[in-house]
This record gives structure tokens, C-alpha cells and sequence, in this order.
């Protein structure tokens, strides 16, 4: 079974084409500045890239040039269109409708459309690639899978806001969660690998990036996770300011007299990490600053705080821990920055192996083998997950 994977975002697109009777990726690729002068397609086959540069005006015809590279008889993976028996698109918000991956229907279309005003930079692009698909391929099924899905397990106390009740009724004002497919396949992952199931074990997974959010995972199922009703909430992260006094947003926008959506850009896209070490939103560059930089250290050391400081919280919810897990690109590459989370979490039974902790997009477990708390390093793969999920959903119809 061979299932496309489609991530689509307001001027970009990734793809990836997984042959699932071994999970091999068969082609990968980019399309950037869909609708804006310099559009381009990077496609990858076997280690190589393929350049195309041509307008593209929409999300149709970059979709139609993603099938032609599928297609190419030099560098393409497949011989017919007809060879890809699904296809599995990320959608960013699905809000209390949808607590798992969904097969594609009318109603389907609709409540993605009906949550494009909790997330507005993302839910309608997800939709332009899934109709885009349906153009295309009329044939083929479609399976949506959403990033906040897997959080909605979390009970009331954990996702209500302490607000008036009305704005929740009304509007739906509550913790969603995001990264959730992420969180879903790194916390499985994690107990695969130690031979257990997740149903077993409290997991506390750590996606850390340009985007940052943890989840408490207690026996299977999400309790509690950072991100909120936007990614905005939860540790800082590279341009996001993350957890505040909400009162800042009001004080701020009198004193320099901003506009909702102007005090918006500021929280983010010119805070977090970026406006904490002056440098850059790259933790990279951040960590060659340290020695010689006060506004770095400053910077790695809120970011290892707030991730520490949710690390305790969840903990507590759980009566206690048995695995911590990093992901994504600061979490998976980090050694120091993993490192320094964990060197402060000792009292509670963690011990850092530094030897096996010297590792960097890699699976590995990085704690002693003494450690009460297990910690691990494992490379998130949310196309992965996606396939799996439109594999299950589309194989026997």
C-alpha cells in the first residue's frame, strides 16, 4: 500500500510518498511561494534533489506538479497515478469534533472549515491541499489527520480556562493542545522500545523546537499539555513568548498604542528566545553565544527552566514519572540543552548518562542504567504517523 502524505501550509507544501510494506519513504519534497513570484519545487529521490522553477498560482497546480515529479520517468517513484491508494493530509485544528484521524467526507470538509477562526494561518491551507487532492485524484480516499486530536483525552479541569463559562459555550475558548501527532508517535515509540506498552507507563514527552509544547501521557491517554487554545501559550519558544501575566497584553498595547492583531505579531513573532537573547530565534546560534553573550545564557536558561518547571507539574498529576522523552529539533540535537533540563531533575530519580546522552537525531536512551526515570532521545516522524493513520482507516474499504 502505497499512501501520499500532504502538509500544506498558506504558500508552502511537504510531501512524502511511504510504501507501507516496509515503511520506506519512496520520494520527499518542498514547494515554497505557492502564489508568490519564485515559486519552487524541491523533490528528493534516492539522497538527490530535483529543482523546478515555475509559477505556481495555487495549491492545485503545485499539487499538479508534485504528481508530474511522482510520475517522471527519470527520478520519479511511481508509474501511474493509480499506484497511490490514499492520501493523508495534516490538519492543524480539529477542535472538540475530532478526537482521532477521520476519513474524508462533505461534513468532514465542513467542521474544518468551521474551526478556520481558531486557527486561521493554518485550517484553510489544510483545506486548500485537501480539495486541491480531491481535484486530482477524485478517486483516491483522503484521510485527515489533526495535530490536536490526541490531547483530547484531557479532562475539564485541565482544559476548561478559569473564564467566564459563556465564553467557552460560545466560542469554545478552551485548551486544545497542539503537536499532537508528534507527542501520539514519540510517546508510542518510546514504549516500543523499552518492550512495554504505553498503556503501562506515565510518559512526559518534550517537543522541543522553533515551536515547543510537553504533554503528560498517563497510561495512554493525554492528562494535561502546554499549548493552549494557540500554540501560543506554554514554554517559551523561538519567536513565541509563551506563559505570562495577561495583564502585559492590555499594558503594553496602551503604552505603544497597538492594534489586537499588531500586539499579536509581537507575542509571535518577536519574542521568546529571539527577543530574550537579542541573537537569533536558533537555538544554534544562541549556544555559540554562551561564554561571551549574558543574553544567551539568559535566554537557554528560561527555556530549560519552563521545560523543567512542566516537568514537575506533570509529574505531580501523575503520581510520579517513568519516562521522559525529547523530540524534535532542539529536543532530538541538544545534547547540552537536554543535558542542563535534566542535570536540575535528579532528586527526582533522573541520571544522565553523558556518554549515551552524546547523541544527535538518534533513538537512544540517554539516562544510567540505574536511573529511576528513564529519559530518551527519539527523532518525531509525524508523515510516519500520518500514513499509519490513513493505512488504517482506507486499507480494508
Amino acid at each position: 500500500m502505497k499512501i501520499l502524505v500532504i502538509n500544506c501550509g498558506s504558500s508552502s507544501l511537504k510531501y512524502q510518498l511511504i510504501d507501507m510494506a516496509n515503511e520506506d519513504v519512496m520520494a520527499s519534497g518542498l514547494v515554497e511561494r505557492i502564489g508568490i513570484e519564485g515559486s519552487k519545487l524541491t523533490h528528493k529521490k534516492d539522497g538527490e534533489k530535483f529543482v523546478t522553477e515555475t509559477e505556481m498560482k495555487d495549491h492545485r497546480v503545485a499539487l499538479k506538479l508534485v504528481l508530474d515529479e511522482l510520475l517522471n520517468k527519470e527520478h520519479g517513484a511511481i508509474s501511474d497515478l493509480k499506484e497511490i491508494n490514499a492520501v493523508g493530509h495534516r490538519v492543524v485544528h480539529g477542535g472538540e469534533k475530532f478526537n482521532d484521524s477521520v476519513v474524508v467526507d462533505d461534513k468532514v470538509l465542513q467542521e474544518i472549515k468551521e474551526c478556520f477562526a481558531l486557527a486561521p494561518l493554518h485550517n484553510p491551507a489544510n483545506l486548500m491541499g485537501i480539495e486541491a487532492i480531491q481535484g486530482l485524484m477524485p478517486d483516491v480516499p483522503n484521510v485527515v489527520v489533526f495535530d490536536t486530536a490526541f490531547h483530547q483525552t484531557m479532562p475539564e479541569e485541565n482544559y476548561l480556562y478559569a473564564l467566564p463559562y459563556e465564553y467557552y459555550e460560545k466560542y469554545k475558548v478552551r485548551r486544545y493542545g497542539f503537536h499532537g501527532t508528534s507527542h501520539n508517535f514519540v510517546s508510542k515509540r518510546a514504549a516500543d522500545m523499552l518492550g512495554k506498552k504505553r498503556e503501562d507507563l506515565r510518559i512526559i514527552t518534550c517537543h522541543l523546537g522553533n515551536g515547543s509544547s510537553m504533554a503528560a501521557v498517563d497510561h495512554g491517554k493525554v492528562i494535561d499539555t502546554s499549548m493552549g487554545l494557540t500554540p501560543l501559550e506554554g514554554v517559551c519558544m523561538g519567536t513565541r513568548c509563551g506563559d505570562m501575566d495577561p495583564a502585559i497584553v492590555t499594558f503594553i498595547m496602551e503604552k505603544e498604542g497597538l492594534s489586537p492583531k499588531e500586539m499579536d505579531n509581537v507575542m509571535n513573532k518577536k519574542s521568546g528566545v529571539l527577543a530574550l537573547s537579542g541573537i537569533s530565534s536558533d537555538f544554534r546560534d544562541i549556544e555559540a553565544e554562551v561564554g561571551k553573550n549574558k543574553r544567551a545564557e539568559i535566554a537557554l536558561n528560561q527555556f530549560a527552566n519552563r521545560v523543567r518547571k512542566y516537568i514537575g507539574a506533570y509529574a505531580t498529576q501523575m503520581g510520579g514519572v517513568d519516562v521522559i522523552v525529547f523530540t524534535a529539533g532542539v529536543g532530538e540535537n541538544s545534547i547540552e540543552m537536554r543535558e542542563q533540563i535534566l542535570s536540575k531533575l535528579e532528586f527526582m530519580g533522573v541520571k544522565v548518562d553523558k556518554e549515551k546522552n552524546n547523541v544527535r537525531g538518534k533513538e537512544a536512551i540517554i539516562s544510567t542504567d540505574d536511573s529511576k526515570i528513564i529519559a530518551m532521545a527519539i527523532p518525531t516522524n509525524e508523515e510516519l504517523m500520518i500514513a499509519r493513520d490513513t493505512k488504517r482507516l482506507t486499507e480494508n474499504k
